[in-house]
């Protein structure tokens, strides 16, 4: 019989995150200038500001390339970006490899079928409510949350509540 995701959160020290479709609901506006515009949570980025506080190792690993995307996970204290990232698990053993970090260590949200390889290497492969169902199909955990709403803060504050993490100086972050 298979643990439950939650007996190997303790042993979680760095997330993953794809962009789109988990930081951001998967929209894109587009301006008539050509500029394409996304939604991100501030909720998911009181909790990614936080994590970085306490120690955790915070990694974005992306298809994508907008500027905007980065300056604003910049802004959150994150350092670690793989961004036109096509072949995501050759970026996760590369930043895996640079930081000396195990992949049981490891708990990466994803939600599209470019990170299911990456996502099979890890301790958590994890997943908003509305990833593609062959995601979902092999996640340890599928959030109730849709990605752009929260889904990460959601992870995040249950890895941070069982190494005893949160709220233990809920000043530790401020938007």
């Amino acid at each position: 019989m298979k643990k439950s995701y939650k007996e190997y959160l303790k042993n979680i020290t760095t997330f993953i995150f794809d962009v789109d479709g988990v930081l951001t609901d998967a929209t894109v506006l587009v301006t008539t200038e050509g500029e394409m515009l996304r939604k991100m949570s501030i909720k998911d980025g009181y909790a990614l500001k936080v994590a970085i506080r306490k120690g955790y190792n915070i990694c974005i690993i992306t298809g994508g390339t907008n500027e905007g995307v980065k300056k604003r996970l910049q802004g959150l204290g994150i350092t670690d970006f793989y961004m036109g990232s096509h072949h995501k698990i050759d970026a996760l053993e590369e930043y895996l490899d640079l930081y000396n970090i195990e992949s049981k260590n490891v708990l990466y949200m994803g939600d599209d079928i470019p990170d299911i390889p990456a996502m099979k290497e890890v301790g958590v492969a994890s997943c908003p409510q509305n990833a593609v169902p062959e995601v979902r199909a092999i996640c340890d955990y599928i959030s109730h949350i849709d990605g752009g709403s929260g889904c990460a803060r959601d992870v995040i504050e249950q890895v941070l509540k069982v190494r005893g993490d949160w709220m233990d100086n809920f000043s530790a972050a401020n938007d």
